[in-house]
């Protein structure tokens, strides 16, 4: 049989652009060249195509010889990259987006893949877009009920222009005359700490907890560098950080959960990558009846965001209650070995490069379903000739 074209998409243009690297380097490395040809696509931080078995290298290090810039052809019948003397002209089969982040995780690159006509891991349209704004997301969830904290939102230009203007708000919004009044409503919903988050990242980047009001001004005024949508969200108390791998498309699985143990105040970018000091316990240290209602609500939710292909489900536990929140959902966690999505599924019996394989079937069954869709439709007259 012959290989799989599988094209591996890292970096882009996000605040994400360097574990992007790193996660695609891993999927690069790991990805049964027995069984795939393997196609690096490098997007820079301006969202050039670069392509090139060293274009990972390139893009970390910024040195040497730069790759060939490529462009995906917009042809469903012959979905492929080339370059504009045709120097490079290579056929794609399944696109891998390692992508973090914006211009990535957020449907965008998923809307150009569907276009293409290609199979591509990962979540559609729709459920990495809504994934990706938290709003959104607990806006949905909340709305299938499922557990999720208090929170309030603002867009930045109201906080800017400190409007007034409360007409036709949607669910948590709020918009207040000053700065004092927004951190009022803070005070009156949801009390401190809280945490403030751009609405559109990942990584915990802009992500601060407030414990006060000037705290809470200042994380504002970090965050609105990176969204137009602020969200505020109430503090778990006693709070223990549970995650779960979710794996499938219309019938997904999930993992045994597992426990960060963050080395700073929360799991923040620094304790995700930088200090190596989080600990990690596979499984998590629960018992049955938790875990199995945390797997269950971690399932609820991928079905209900309308993911495809994989998730890692972000809750939050307080230990002293029992009680527990959706955090988040992410449709393209990190992705190296030591990642907790694939640490994940190793404890529940899935070995990385397997798991590699289980997310390719998982793209192709999804386009094959989408192929066979109806899209031409005959008219019983040429009205539109006329």
């Amino acid at each position: 049989m012959s290989l799989l074209n599988i094209a591996v998409l890292v970096g882009g243009r996000s605040t994400e652009h360097q574990v992007s690297l790193v996660s695609g380097q891993s999927v690069i490395s790991a990805l049964n060249k027995e069984k795939y040809n393997v196609i690096p696509v490098g997007i820079s931080k301006s969202g050039q195509w670069l392509y090139g078995d060293r274009v990972i290298e390139y893009m970390k290090s910024g040195k040497g010889e730069p790759p060939a810039q490529v462009y995906p052809a917009i042809d469903p019948e012959h979905p492929r990259i080339f370059t504009d003397d045709q120097s490079v002209s290579l056929p794609i089969d399944v696109v891998f987006p390692a992508l973090h982040g914006t211009y990535g995780e957020d449907g965008t690159v998923q809307g150009l893949l569907e276009c293409m006509n290609v199979p591509y891991v990962g979540a559609g349209v729709l459920g990495s877009s809504l994934c990706m704004d938290k709003i959104w997301q607990k806006q949905i969830c909340r709305q299938s009920g499922l557990p999720v904290p208090d929170y309030l939102w603002f867009y930045k230009q109201d906080w800017q222009e400190k409007s007034a203007n409360s007409d036709q708000l949607l669910q948590g919004q709020v918009v207040c005359p000053s700065h004092a009044d927004y951190c009022r409503a803070v005070e009156e919903h949801l009390g401190y700490p809280v945490f403030v988050k751009p609405a559109g990242l990942g990584s915990s980047v802009g992500i601060s907890r407030a414990h006060d009001r000037n705290t809470l001004l200042t994380a504002v005024d970090t965050a609105i560098r990176f969204d137009e949508k602020i969200l505020i969200e109430a503090a778990v108390p006693n709070v223990r950080e549970i995650e779960v791998a979710v794996l499938g498309n219309l019938r997904p699985r999930a993992s045994v959960p597992g426990e960060v143990v963050p080395s700073n105040e929360f799991y923040d970018y620094n304790a995700k990558y930088v200090d190596n000091a989080s600990v990690l316990n596979i499984p998590a240290p629960l018992d049955q009846n938790l875990q199995t209602q945390i797997q269950q609500t971690a399932v609820k939710s991928f079905l209900a965001a309308d993911t495809r292909g994989m998730a890692r489900v972000d809750f939050l536990l307080n230990a002293k209650t029992g009680a527990y929140y959706l955090n988040e959902l992410n449709t393209i966690p990190g992705f190296t070995e030591i990642s907790m999505y694939a640490k994940l599924w190793d404890a529940s019996g899935i070995p990385y490069q397997t798991l590699l394989d289980h997310l390719i079937d998982l793209a192709v069954e999804r386009h094959r379903t989408r192929r066979d869709l109806q899209v031409n439709y005959t008219p019983k007259t040429d009205w539109f000739k006329e």
